[in-house]
């Protein structure tokens, strides 16, 4: 199969322009014949449908959720990128460009990530526009700060609420449309299948989750906004909904996934505490603006932290090691996220972890709350200021920035992380591999397009931190809504399909088929045993850090477990019927195909690159090792039953940046 990415020709800087100005276009008259399906209400999906819809589609829009409101884009808290140089201090649309490109360590698309850093000055006006309350400066401009991997302050936050605010922003456009009848929601809905019709994608199977009933929904093409694979790991910050089964579901009717080896390790996440967890909790990136990672130099200091001799305040400031810093002197704890994570790893495994498992290191505010405390008593008039002042105004400050994330920590842990440094480790967060699509954001199914999340194309092998909401309304505001022409100009003398037709009535055998596969194999364990069984084998085998030994022999485990799965799960009640039990099974079952994938892909990558870390491939620092000779591409798979899943190649070419190791020193 031969993967065209559609790339229009011209310079990088000139092609979305050009290709927006002559691409084809579907008329207003036309637009209200056509029926598009959404799927997903987060930032992309919500932003695409209510764009779609008010550019005069009719738009069927799906979630799992009981509302739009409640899709995982709420989670990302820190802020959100965009290039528009309110510091002066260097900023720009290349920058942002090149940026991405050096912080996915040049295994992204040229084009889209051009095209996305070009729409993110849109971005932002258009969220002020709806009243998103972003943070201002005293003068009333709109304020910035630094996220990692990147030297300017580009990232626009709303306190440690921006992923809520912007959604609550694309939930009122969204709820207008709904209002005004051109977007017909759908909440408690999952889809379980894509449809095709001779060759394209003409309608999705989704199933009722209040009544367990399944449903046929016909239209023109369907739009996936679905979100990430991370709960593969079982123990990820995503919340316990997220699934990969629509996408997987698409890449089972033919859809492609591309790199899915590439999934994000966050640095600055409280770590595991126990068994009994079932998610993790991210502290935002946005915290290493301002506090300082460290661990103790001596392991016998950190060996009296864990057993509870000592604490962080007993270890002087001349006996620790800011490693950050120390490895990393011109980007020091803004480092990219991959990077920071194989760099606590690594302190943590030479044995100087300062949490009762050892795998924690500190995230320390103190040098801030000084620095800002003695800042704001200058500003007041306070002459010669106690320690107590300084503290006191410093913490009011790191409050007003920070606050919300600090109450979090400490009603976690239990801990003042104004007094004491909070602990923080290393978890899953993100996926950057998904399906493939176009520079159109269609995949290879026609008529079947992926955005935000759900697709691969703008992050390469690591996401800087603040591009996932960038991106995710870039694709649902400012692409989509151009590139959907495309397709659709060759629809306009298409009828409305067919919900009864025989491809509908098979696809819903299909689903019926499986589920009562599901509900009959009545055994002895629970799908939640299953799918925290299979998180441990896709961490350890295929976590921060991957070997060819433990891949192959992560493979055959998880396929071992697969067949365990469909043999031993019990799944209660019935398929009919409003049953949790059989959501979760469904999404586990996929996560366990899945999961072989990542294997197979991480197998094939005979390279280091951003969060993908083959032992066998570093430099002698410990840093990834990239061979752009052999695997500067797309690594596309199609899924075989019998466990052959082929390889289709989209080769990468860097025209406008050049290739070179990262290096953030």
């Amino acid at each position: 199969m031969e993967l065209k990415n559609n790339v229009p020709v011209g310079e990088l800087s000139e092609k979305w322009t050009q290709y927006r100005s002559t691409m084809n276009l579907v008329a207003p008259n036309n637009k209200r014949r056509i029926e598009i399906i959404v799927v997903g209400t987060g930032l992309a999906g919500a932003s695409a449908a209510a764009t779609l819809g008010e550019l005069g589609y009719n738009v069927k829009c799906f979630s799992f959720h009981d509302s739009p409101r409640r899709a995982h884009s709420i989670a990302a808290q820190g802020g959100i990128n965009a290039a528009k140089n309110y510091q002066n201090d260097g900023d720009s649309v290349y920058r942002l460009f090149y940026d991405t490109i050096k912080g996915g360590d040049y295994r992204s698309r040229e084009a889209n990530v051009h095209r996305l850093a070009e729409a993110s000055v849109d971005i932002i006006d258009q969220c002020v526009a709806q009243g998103v309350p972003f943070a201002r400066e005293y003068g009333g401009l709109l304020a910035n700060r630094s996220f990692g991997g990147v030297q300017v302050s580009r990232t626009f936050y709303a306190k440690g609420q921006t992923g809520q605010q912007l959604l609550i922003g694309a939930y009122q456009a969204l709820s207008r449309q709904i209002a005004s009848g051109s977007v017909k929601m759908y909440n408690k809905h999952e889809m379980l299948d894509v449809v095709k019709m001779d060759g394209k994608a003409r309608g999705i199977i989704a199933r009722n989750l209040k009544t367990g009933s399944i449903e046929r929904h016909a239209a023109h093409c369907v739009v996936l906004a679905t979100g990430g694979y991370g709960n593969v790991f079982y123990l990820s910050t995503n919340a316990m909904g997220s699934n990969v089964t629509a996408a997987w579901k698409a890449v089972k009717r033919g859809a492609l996934m591309a790199n899915p080896c590439y999934t994000q390790i966050h640095p600055t996440c409280i770590p595991v505490s126990g068994d009994y967890q079932s998610k993790l909790t991210l502290m935002s990136e946005s915290l290493r603006n301002d506090g300082r990672v460290w661990v103790p130099n001596k392991i016998e200091d950190a060996e009296a932290i864990r057993e509870g001799r000592k604490n962080a305040l007993d270890i002087p400031e001349n006996e620790r090691d800011y490693y950050l810093e120390r490895r990393y002197p011109a980007f020091g704890n803004l480092v990219p996220r991959d990077v920071a994570s194989r760099a606590a790893k690594v302190a943590c495994d030479e044995g100087k972890g300062v949490s009762p498992t050892g795998l924690a290191v500190y995230l320390d505010f103190a040098s801030a709350i000084e620095r800002y405390g003695k800042g704001e008593a200058l500003s007041k008039g306070i002459k010669n200021p106690s320690s107590s002042q300084i503290i006191e105004l410093g913490e009011a400050v790191i409050a007003q920035k920070y606050g919300n994330l600090f109450e979090m920590y400490e009603k976690i842990t239990g801990e003042n992380p104004y007094k004491l440094p909070m602990k923080i480790y290393p978890a899953v967060h993100y996926t950057m591999g998904g399906l493939w699509v176009d520079y159109n954001l269609e995949t290879n199914v026609p008529g079947l397009f992926a955005l935000g999340e759900a697709n691969f194309s703008d992050h390469g092998a690591n996401r800087l931190g603040a591009s996932a909401l960038m991106q995710g309304l870039a694709d649902g505001y400012f692409v989509i809504p151009y590139t959907i022409g495309q397709f659709l100009s060759g629809e306009i003398r298409t009828p409305s399909i067919d919900p009864n037709a025989k491809e509908f009535e098979e696809a819903e055998k299909n689903v019926r088929s499986l589920l009562d596969k599901l509900i009959s194999v009545k055994g002895n364990k629970s799908v939640e045993s299953f799918h925290r069984r299979l998180g441990k084998l896709v961490w350890e085998y295929c976590g921060m850090s991957r070997n060819a030994e433990g891949l192959e022999k992560g493979r055959k485990l998880i396929r071992e477990l697969r067949e365990e799965f469909y043999q031993d799960v019990f799944i209660p009640g019935s398929a009919d019927e409003f049953n949790p039990e059989l959501e979760k099974a469904v999404r586990v079952a996929d996560f366990l195909e899945l999961g072989e994938v990542m294997m197979v892909d991480a197998l094939n990558r005979n390279e280091s690159c951003g969060g993908h870390f083959r032992e066998e491939y570093a430099t002698p620092e410990g840093e990834a090792k990239r061979n752009d000779k052999d695997y500067a591409y797309v690594a596309a798979w199609s899924w075989s039953e019998d466990g052959n899943h082929k390889l289709h190649k989209e080769e990468l070419t860097f025209e406008n940046v050049e290739l070179k190791t990262r290096s953030y020193k």
